[in-house]
């Protein structure tokens, strides 16, 4: 395995364990609320990300455009493999040669889409919310990040 693939392995490893079991390189201490209002109250901070929220609004009117652009690229793809197969049954032998272009235009087009994946939905896309009273974008985080209010639930809306 070479070593930028056993890095980024080990990386994800880490961040799957640290996130799994609540750990914080840096915690702060969480905030404190009255015992009759757990359960109740939800945590919200101020959305700073504005370079990835400015990428993914100027994407977002062509995110359609680019979903077609994506399934026709996989149909190609998949017509690539079926060539190559097609091509490796009819001599009735396996060349392993033959399939080294589909295989580097999968590992090509995989990436490409986690990269437009990250770039059109953020990582604050699936956490905004709305807080009835308050300006501003918010999101959704724990009691111990910086920054962090405590506001009633039912004052959240996604």
């Amino acid at each position: 395995m070479k070593p930028t693939m056993l890095f980024a392995l080990i990386a994800l490893i880490m961040i799957v364990i640290v996130t799994s079991f609540d750990m914080q390189l840096a915690p702060n201490a969480a905030i404190q609320i009255p015992a009759n209002m757990t359960g109740q109250a939800l945590y919200v901070c101020p959305s700073d990300s504005q370079l990835w929220g400015s990428i993914s609004q100027m994407l977002r009117p062509v995110s359609h455009y680019i979903t077609i652009v994506f399934f026709f690229i996989v149909m190609l793809l998949a017509f690539n493999w079926g060539w190559a197969l097609y091509q490796n049954l009819l001599s009735d032998s396996f060349k392993k040669e033959s399939f080294s272009k589909p295989w580097q235009f999968t590992k090509m087009t995989f990436w490409a889409g986690v990269v437009v994946l990250l770039l059109v939905f953020t990582p604050n896309h699936f956490r905004t919310v709305r807080v009835d009273g308050a300006r501003g974008e918010w999101v959704l985080c724990e009691s111990n990040t910086p920054g962090a209010f405590a506001v009633k639930a039912e004052n959240v809306h996604g």
